[in-house]
């Protein structure tokens, strides 16, 4: 939503600085996911999940399945210079006090523990934080095996891939529980305040956000980084905004006409709606649903 949000209104300074802080995690896990994708071992790899035990609720960027073993993986995408201080002991960033990655890993590794064994499950739990981000220091780094940083990422994958691992029916129905318990989204979670009528309306670069774009008989193209993207594609992004904005907005051929800013002819927005989308009604009062 804040992505959606972002090139088309001011965000206030809270709803901007949690903005850029989730972009930049969810860069940090895609980025896990792409060394993740690469073992050839047995086992089964989960990202983004939310549970609730004991009506709190708790996140875990990758889960990894082995034969004997459940790798807990908290990956963080912090970037600069980091320092702990001792006495008593602190996670700092030029002196400010942030949250230790190290105690919130160790938080979820107990929760989820609990969780597998509420189901029966008997297998050991490994958790480590992964520093994604090569340019991220750490100075006065304490002695902690569940602690990888940018220089040890490689090393890590390779004890990955080196695990020995056959899976069966129940480390399969372990991973459909776990997808299942699922939460999503967290409830109530608090979101920004806007309206139709302020937000920005035209066709932005799915890339750098930039409106500057020149549209062809089959792209359009970005004329500010040169992103190319197939038309089609645009007005279905489009329509994925819309949707996610105002999920009480009917999708009417006129309405995705007026927030792409006019750029696009009305009878192109209509074939590729009734191309991925179902007609409802006739006449005026048809939309796509």
């Amino acid at each position: 939503m804040l992505r959606a949000l972002n090139p088309r209104m001011a965000l206030t300074d809270t709803d901007r600085k949690k903005y850029y802080a989730l972009e930049k995690g969810y860069q940090g896990e895609v980025m896990f996911d792409a060394l993740t994708e690469g073992l050839k071992n047995n086992c089964i790899v989960l990202n983004g999940l939310l549970f609730k035990l004991k009506e709190k609720h708790f996140q875990i960027d990758t889960i990894i399945i082995f034969q004997k073993t459940i790798y807990l993986i908290d990956v963080k995408n912090f970037e600069g210079d980091y320092i702990y201080k001792s006495d008593p002991d602190r996670f700092c960033k030029n002196d400010t006090e942030i949250d230790d990655p190290i105690l919130q890993l160790f938080r979820s590794e107990s929760k989820l523990r609990q969780l597998l064994d509420e189901y029966r499950f008997n297998l050991l739990v490994e958790s480590y934080v992964v520093h994604i981000n090569p340019t991220f220091t750490l100075y006065k780094a304490p002695q902690n095996n569940h602690v990888i940083l940018p220089t040890q990422i490689n090393r890590f994958i390779r004890k990955l891939e080196n695990i020995p691992s056959n899976l069966n029916g129940g480390h399969e129905r372990l991973a459909d529980l776990l997808i299942s318990l699922d939460q999503g989204d967290y409830p109530n979670a608090p979101k920004p305040t806007y309206c139709y009528e302020q937000l920005r309306k035209g066709t932005c670069c799915s890339k750098c956000n930039s409106f500057s774009v020149s549209v062809g008989e089959r792209k359009m193209v970005c004329n500010l980084c040169g992103f190319e993207e197939r038309l089609e594609s645009v007005v279905l992004r489009s329509v994925g905004e819309l949707r996610l904005l105002f999920p009480e907005f009917k999708i009417t051929t006129n309405l995705v006409f007026e927030w792409c800013g006019d750029v696009f002819s009305k009878k192109m927005i209509r074939r590729v709606l009734k191309a991925n989308y179902t007609l409802v009604g006739h006449g005026q009062w048809s939309f796509f649903e």
